[in-house]
């Protein structure tokens, strides 16, 4: 299952995604983190100090990697360069699953110890001095993107998006990878600006959307929330000591996290497997190849050369039951 955390910057969706991660982690699900936000703080709140959070491998680095893995014996793809952040899978790629060992994982995830159990955590990698005035981050987060559209995922496998803030997710195809998006909202105007924005973009795209109220301090927060977003509201997060002492470097075992919030966690868990029932894999690479179609138009065949909608193919559908080759 793949799910995304949105919201403004400071709505605390990466508090929320972070304690999500450890919720499925401690329920034994395996789950791949991504921080896909230009502000890199998932790793830090899964309990990374500094050092270790600094370290980690930027995906956005090893994208000619990525694309020369993926690619495998695609016929349709020439070469690595040819390939942009909405290239769609077809026959002989290699495809990702959620478990198991491949260069990519080799190259961008790194094992983060939860209590007794463990998640893949991979970046996107953080706006360097390099980039400034020249570079768009969407092109770094062009490399989840792709992973994404070449993923295969089934129930009780997950992976979870930290997004980057705002709309900004609208950028890209990106935002109709998800079977389930958690849109964290504060009781503000600014905080339900967001959802309405990102509703309408959504609308036409059948992306399944919920949101979490978060920082509800009481009754009239609770009535602003319902009156803005109505049957959209699935839970509300109040104040944690307990994620008050991990922001501050004592975390306690996850085991101690508050009965009201662990029960909001176990809210969100059965509001992102009811989706699995919905799964249409043709929409989904139905939408995938939309998306490469209209960004080969707008930019990528003038910087690749290439005529892009020729890496399509008509007979490939992405699905749980989908092959992909093996190494030789």
């Amino acid at each position: 299952m793949k799910i995304a955390f949105v919201g403004k910057g400071g709505s605390g969706k990466t508090t929320l995604s972070s304690l999500f991660i450890r919720h499925l982690a401690a329920a034994r699900v395996p789950v791949i983190a991504v921080d896909a936000d230009i502000n890199q703080h998932l790793g830090a709140a899964l309990g990374l100090d500094d050092a270790a959070a600094a370290a980690l491998p930027a995906m956005g680095a090893q994208l000619p990697l990525i694309k020369e893995y993926l690619r495998g014996s695609n016929p349709r793809i020439a070469s690595a360069e040819t390939m942009i952040k909405t290239t769609p899978p077809g026959d002989g790629s290699q495809l990702l699953r959620v478990g198991g060992d491949n260069p990519v994982y080799d190259a961008c995830a790194r094992t983060v110890p939860l209590d007794d159990s463990s998640v893949r955590l991979m970046a996107t990698g953080p706006f360097t001095e390099s980039d400034l005035g020249v570079a768009c981050y969407h092109s770094k987060v062009g490399a989840v993107e792709l992973c994404l559209n070449h993923l295969v995922d089934g129930r009780e496998e997950y992976v979870v998006v930290d997004m980057t803030a705002g709309s900004d997710s609208f950028a890209s195809g990106m935002f109709t990878r998800f079977d389930m998006t958690f849109l964290v909202a504060e009781p503000t105007r600014k905080g339900i600006a967001v959802y309405r924005q990102y509703k309408e973009y959504a609308r036409d795209f059948d992306v399944s959307l919920k949101v979490v109220g978060n920082k509800v301090q009481g009754p009239d927060d609770l009535a602003f929330l319902r009156a803005e977003v109505g049957d959209d509201l699935l839970v509300t997060v109040g104040h944690s000591d307990w994620v008050r002492a991990m922001e501050k470097g004592r975390p306690a075992p996850f085991a101690e996290l508050e009965d009201v919030n662990r029960r909001a966690l176990e809210t969100l868990h059965s509001a992102a497997d009811a989706t699995y029932a919905q799964r249409d894999w043709q929409r989904y690479t139905r939408q995938m190849v939309h998306f490469h179609l209209r960004n080969a138009e707008s930019w990528g065949n003038a910087k690749t050369g290439a005529d892009l909608a020729a890496q399509v193919d008509p007979a490939f559908l992405l699905s749980e039951g989908a092959a992909t080759p093996q190494p030789v």
